[in-house]
């Protein structure tokens, strides 16, 4: 039941969004996980407590690049940005670096106990969350229209309802593969043998598979960044977590069947591992440079991790390969800049979002550019972020061109489902995945747990 989307076509028709969600959000109980629970617990937030801020100190950023980040350049990109709005203004801005941001509860117990930070930083994975819970600030009336029309349409609709914005997308992540050029030669294969269908991906898996590396890593952790690396392939066979026509659950489906089972048949037949290395899936570095894996599931921007971490390191990327009849998608996350409603600066607080990322002012545009080939390596949610970043050179050659080229224009939007629609999604793929259920049964079992949710669902829209 594939809903039929617009592809991104030179970044002018794209439905795409970023990467790792709340990765540990799937160990969180069911009770805090709920829109319910997490709305009325959000809803302790407001007055002046509602900060951890305080109305005459520094606005508090939380977020996990700096300051001390494991990127010197990304931790400095963030530093020279507040740097900057400290010196221009008044209102105040301090760092503050959450070590456990992506894959702990840290966020939303502070919302919940009234503490929220001024500034924060989450995915469309987990828009609903915080939207539905009443702590997103409208930072449209921040925005001049000219900028507003500059992000790319599908982009900024992750972050939209009813035509508002409440979160400034700093970038875009198209999710493709990483091999070892080095594993390629030993096994005889070159970028001839590169699989551009899913049986071809579990051959040449095989091949790669020694009795000290595995041939394939897929993201093993349960949490709303395993789905976000999953969703691709489901969408690719033509399936539906949830029909945006119907507003009812389409994932008991062949599509879903075929899409659990790779995962399964890769696992099963020892192509791929029951565990990942490092800090996960994500970690390009440890995955692949160490030797974990020959072939890495994995965003665009491992390109800058491998680049600051194993520069000497010989890699090759390619795009998702697709099913037998099956469609070319990816899909693109992406983190964003939002501010708190119910804290003492929220004025302030949303003003600083729109001056960073939402400007038409040309540091607001090279500060997307410095991001996303400088500091880091991304796609731009911005026209004019894109066509600077392609003068500069950002785009010429290698991986970055590969993605840019090959890859982004399968693109489609991160969903932006809330827990109880992903927690099904997840417990799915790890049945199957790791402890060997029956695809079929567990599609049915997603799908009745997502229908019985969407009956009562009153948020915001999940399209």
């Amino acid at each position: 039941m594939d809903t039929e989307r617009p592809q991104l076509q030179k970044f002018e028709k794209q439905d795409f969004s970023r990467r790792s969600f709340l990765k540990g959000a799937g160990a969180t109980s069911a009770a805090a996980l709920s829109v319910g629970g997490i709305s009325s617990l959000l809803a302790a937030c407001g007055g002046s407590s509602g900060s951890s801020g305080g109305a005459s100190g520094a606005m508090q950023f939380w977020n996990f690049y700096a300051p001390g980040g494991s990127s010197k350049q990304q931790a400095q990109w963030f530093v020279s940005m507040v740097d900057a709005w400290n010196k221009a203004n008044k209102s105040q801005i301090k760092l503050t670096y959450i070590t456990d941001y992506t894959n702990g509860s840290k966020l939303q117990t502070s919302f919940a106990s009234g503490q929220g930070p001024d500034l924060f930083l989450i995915s469309p994975g987990d828009f609903l969350r915080y939207y539905n819970g009443g702590v997103l600030k409208d930072l449209t009336p921040y925005i001049d229209k000219s900028v507003q029309d500059d992000f790319y349409p599908d982009v900024i609709a992750t972050r939209q309802v009813d035509g508002k914005i409440y979160g400034i997308p700093m970038e875009v992540e198209p999710m493709a593969f990483y091999y070892s050029v080095d594993a390629f030669e030993k096994a005889g294969l070159n970028e001839n043998d590169v699989p551009k269908t899913w049986d071809e991906l579990l051959e040449v898996g095989a091949k790669l598979k020694t009795a000290k590396r595995y041939g394939i890593l897929f993201e093993t952790t349960p949490g709303y960044y395993q789905n976000f690396t999953w969703y691709p392939f489901l969408w690719q066979a033509g399936g539906e977590v949830v029909d945006p026509n119907t507003k009812k659950s389409g994932f008991n489906s062949e599509a879903a069947v075929k899409a659990l089972k790779l995962w399964q048949d890769a696992v099963k037949r020892g192509i791929a591992p029951r565990t990942t290395v490092g800090t996960g899936g994500s970690d390009i570095v440890a995955n692949m440079n160490g030797n974990y894996a020959a072939i890495v599931n994995c965003g665009i921007w491992g390109i800058s991790a491998m680049r600051e971490s194993a520069p000497k390191f010989k890699y090759g990327v390619f795009k998702l390969p697709i099913p037998t009849g099956g469609k070319d998608r990816t899909i693109g996350g992406g983190w964003a800049f939002c501010a708190n409603a119910k804290g003492p600066n929220a004025e302030e607080a949303a003003k600083f979002c729109a001056w960073a990322l939402a400007s038409a002012k040309e540091d607001s545009i090279q500060r997307g550019v410095d991001w996303i080939i400088k500091a880091k390596s991304d796609i731009g949610p911005r026209k004019s972020v894109m066509d600077a970043a392609a003068k500069d050179g950002g785009f010429s050659n290698g991986p970055m061109k590969i993605f840019k080229d090959e890859i982004a224009p399968g693109v489609r939007g991160e969903p932006r489902y809330p827990p109880e629609v992903y927690k099904p999604v997840s417990d799915a793929i790890q049945a199957c995945m790791l402890n060997g259920a029956d695809p079929q049964q567990q599609a049915e079992n997603a799908a009745k747990t997502i229908d019985t949710f969407l009956s009562g669902y009153s948020g915001a829209p999940m399209f």
